[in-house]
């Protein structure tokens, strides 16, 4: 991994570990472990998935695995950090509210981390905070700043949430979506980014907030 990435990452992770001391009702055992351990699943998923898609295969050519600027795709990073994170849960999966609010802080810190990448700059702006690259006399907006920024409120306002099943975790999923939808048309790419993904995910969060209560009492698990 290039030390610009995992500067980025460490950022990520010190945001999240500073949700859990700030919002610290309800946590499970451990919350920065599980949340590392789901961020390092859902990146390898995603990142053996976007090999795949260009046609790389992972069993003959595992080098290509930790080349993480070759590409990762963000939905099935998204799918596989939830599955481990409930898979770790599991009988406990309402446990995700407690950890929603430091899970947004610490993709907060992911996207602020642009800043050791020289990442952050997208689309051309005329604003007054916008910024050009080295070399360049092109302002642009710090479009990943602003989702760092976005990102933080939402952890804020999910914090302040009522406590009911799904409730905290499903909006806050929803929030990092629409985040990501928003800010995606400011950031530079030549196939529009993963918008549907973004989409699902929103529709994805506000069911489980809606129907929340409902999923919780079928999943709860008996008394022994």
């Amino acid at each position: 991994m290039e030390f610009t990435l995992l500067w980025a990452a460490l950022t990520g992770v010190t945001l999240a570990w500073l949700g859990t001391r700030i919002w610290q009702d309800g946590l499970p055992q451990k919350p920065v472990d599980l949340l590392i351990g789901a961020s390092a699943a859902g990146l390898l998923t995603g990142r053996l998935a976007a090999m795949m898609s260009q046609g790389i295969n992972p069993v003959t050519d595992p080098v290509q695995i930790i080349l993480v600027r070759g590409g990762v795709s963000t939905g099935f990073a998204v799918i596989g950090a939830l599955a481990a994170l409930a898979w770790a849960l599991r009988g406990h999966l309402t446990l995700l509210d407690a950890l929603a609010p430091a899970s947004l802080l610490g993709l907060a810190g992911w996207h602020a981390g642009c800043l050791w990448r020289s990442a952050c700059l997208g689309a051309e702006s005329d604003l007054p905070w916008a910024w050009a690259l080295e070399g360049s006399t092109i302002p642009r907006h710090p479009v990943e700043i602003y989702a760092a920024l976005a990102l933080a409120l939402a952890a804020y306002g999910v914090s302040r949430l009522p406590w009911s099943p799904f409730a905290r975790s499903g909006i806050a999923l929803a929030a990092a979506g629409m985040v990501r939808l928003v800010t995606q048309p400011m950031r530079l790419t030549l196939t529009g980014g993963p918008m549907g993904w973004y989409v699902a995910g929103i529709a994805v969060g506000l069911a489980a907030a809606k129907f929340g209560p409902a999923l919780a009492g079928r999943l709860r698990t008996p008394p022994n």
